[in-house]
């Protein structure tokens, strides 16, 4: 299993440009801790929201990266 974050915009749309980060994770538990140590840097990059996907299964999707 291999687990990625996919970078999305406010409505939802793929963000891929400027290049980001492209980590891959043996765990879920990997995944979540480094977009909790990165989501800053992503948010200034232009994400809105990441969706966690296993393989290409998605896991959950529209987790928004501002603080509430």
């Amino acid at each position: 299993m291999t687990w990625r974050w996919r970078y999305e915009n406010a409505t939802g749309g793929e963000v891929t440009d400027p290049p980001l980060p492209r980590e891959v994770f043996p765990s879920q538990a990997d995944a979540e801790s480094w977009i909790g140590e990165n989501w800053s840097e992503l948010l200034e990059a232009g994400v809105e929201r990441v969706a966690l996907l296993d393989e290409e299964r998605v896991e959950y999707t529209g987790l928004s990266l501002r603080p509430e």
